[in-house]
């Protein structure tokens, strides 16, 4: 991954033998009807560019298939939120764990190419000299490339723009601390300008909920950094619980109302997912989402799916990683609902924050509260998000579990429920059992951002899901755990062979989808 840079030397260079160069040459070489660096530079519009770009392809809005292989083919569906009824290249692709290069090429390309090139060119222009705009730009390349790193492992991070031969990668603990010293950044410059009173210089450029404001920002930060502590939970305790408490001690803090969640919106496109679900019919309610929310009896499934044209008032979901003979079997199952037929993308919801706090709390950890009250109150703040009626009685059932999955057209699919806890908080479980209520009850919330809960799933096992019936991976995915990374793409094996070399060995492992990422340990979770 270069950049390749066109500087005056290199065209005076070129052009030496036809027309010489000159010491006049940038008046030579400027427009005098066009506009000057110095128009340009106000406002900060040298700076600002950089940004639309980053927000519009950490999640891509369009073309929509794009997204459809950036996210929706992978994480999607590993995480036991959606399935496709589609039989993409004879069902023999993702969904059945033979990676598909072609396929997962495009969430390399589009982070690195859209969110950290502009990141880097950011950094070059206001580093040191508008820093309020290099915070804002380390809060959004960390948002976007953490994705990355968790999807990969090791990657191109602290060396991006060198234009050495073969660029190394770092090990994935590298780029989380490079991620965490980020953060300190961005959060120290933003809070001593809101302690100015200083008035933001963001707000017509930031196409997130915040419009600019900068304490917003410092949140999310914080919130953001309490997501990536416990990441690396397993692997490093001791600075998860820093990390952690860090974010909520922060005088700002981290999310409490649903008007700090972070979104993207969109003035032109909506949601991919409701064109890949609604004109496309390519994905659907997955067998899990059915299983847990229609065992609960959870209202915000109304929210989340459409019931099914084929069984009407019913929501059906489709099992992953099954024998897909036609399309036609399993397309008018449920497709994805209201919550994807808007401009808006939720990247990080406030349920998500009382629910790692929840978690933080179980482990021993000063985030503000005990367990118990921070998983309630995750619950409640995702009913309010999803305008739910019926929180209270919900927390408080302590007698539904997730139903069976039942295929109405094809019963080899079926299967007993697999993620049997019930809703209430129960003071005399064990610690793995409490632990396995919160992700479930976070997995719900969090729907339908696939990436995080993905790498939920990876790091805890939790929900329990469903398993493939279908596993083409050679051996080199379990069935019993699942795909736990992708394999490094052929864009880059081709052009930096060297550095993935680089990658692999930090890896630790072979690289394919069966290899664990550094924070993705089997050790148990207590």
């Amino acid at each position: 991954m270069k950049l390749n840079k066109i500087t005056k030397a290199a065209i005076c260079m070129s052009l030496l033998a036809a027309v010489g160069c000159t010491g006049d040459f940038e008046e030579i070489n400027t427009n005098p009807n066009g506009i000057t660096p110095e128009l340009f530079e106000q406002d900060f519009n040298h700076i600002k560019g950089g940004f639309a770009p980053m927000f519009n392809n950490i999640y891509v809005y369009t073309p929509e298939w794009v997204y459809q292989l950036q996210q929706n083919l992978n994480s999607d569906i590993w995480s036991g939120y959606m399935a496709t009824p589609t039989g993409f290249a004879g069902g023999i692709n993702n969904t059945t764990y033979a990676l598909v290069d072609g396929w997962n090429g495009f969430i390399w390309d589009y982070a690195y190419s859209n969110v950290m090139f502009n990141a880097y060119d950011i950094a070059q222009k206001s580093k040191g000299k508008y820093d309020q705009f290099y915070a804002l730009s380390l809060i959004l390349k960390v948002e976007g490339m953490h994705r990355l790193t968790d999807t990969f492992g090791p990657i191109i991070y602290s060396k991006f723009g060198s234009t050495e031969s073969t660029i190394e990668y770092d090990s994935q603990e590298e780029v989380y601390n490079q991620m965490f010293s980020e953060l300190d950044f961005a959060v120290t410059e933003l809070t001593k300008r809101v302690d100015a009173g200083e008035a933001t210089s963001f707000e017509s450029t930031d196409l997130s909920n915040y419009k600019g404001d900068y304490k917003a920002w410092v949140k999310f930060a914080n919130s953001l950094r309490l997501r990536l502590a416990m990441r690396i939970v397993k692997i490093n305790p001791a600075l998860a619980k820093t990390q952690a408490e860090k974010a909520v001690a922060q005088k700002f803090g981290v999310f409490t109302t649903n008007a700090d969640l972070f979104k993207i919106v969109s003035p032109v496109y909506n949601n991919p997912i409701s064109t890949i679900s609604g004109a496309w019919l390519d994905i659907r309610m997955s067998a899990d989402m059915e299983s847990i929310m229609g065992g609960y009896q959870d209202p915000r499934i109304e929210t989340y799916f459409d019931p099914s044209t084929q069984f009407p008032g019913q929501y059906k979901g489709v099992r992953t990683g099954i024998d897909i003979a036609a399309k036609s079997d399993h397309q008018d199952f449920s497709g994805i609902g209201a919550v994807v037929k808007t401009k808006e993308v939720v990247l990080m919801t406030t349920a998500e924050v009382y629910f790692l706090r929840a978690e933080g709390a179980l482990r021993g950890w000063n985030v503000g509260s005990d367990a118990k009250a921070l998983y309630e109150a995750g619950i409640t703040a995702s009913f309010e998000q999803r305008g739910a009626a019926g929180a209270a009685a919900y927390i408080a059932d302590n007698t539904k579990t997730p139903k069976a999955y039942v295929d109405p057209n094809f019963p080899v699919n079926n299967s007993p429920a697999v993620n049997n806890v019930t809703i209430a908080w129960d003071a005399a479980a064990t610690n793995e059992v409490k632990l396995q209520k919160i992700i479930t009850q976070k997995w719900i919330a969090n729907f339908p951002e696939g990436q995080e809960a993905w790498s939920d799933y990876r790091r805890t096992g939790y929900p329990k899901l469903f398993p493939v019936l279908k596993n083409y991976s050679g051996g080199t995915i379990t069935t019993e755990l699942g795909v736990r990374r992708i394999n490094y793409v052929q864009s880059e094996k081709a052009g930096n062979s060297g550095g993935v070399a680089t990658g692999v060995a930090k890896l630790g492992g072979l690289d394919n989808g069966g290899t664990r990422v550094w924070w993705d340990k089997a050790a148990p979770n207590f």
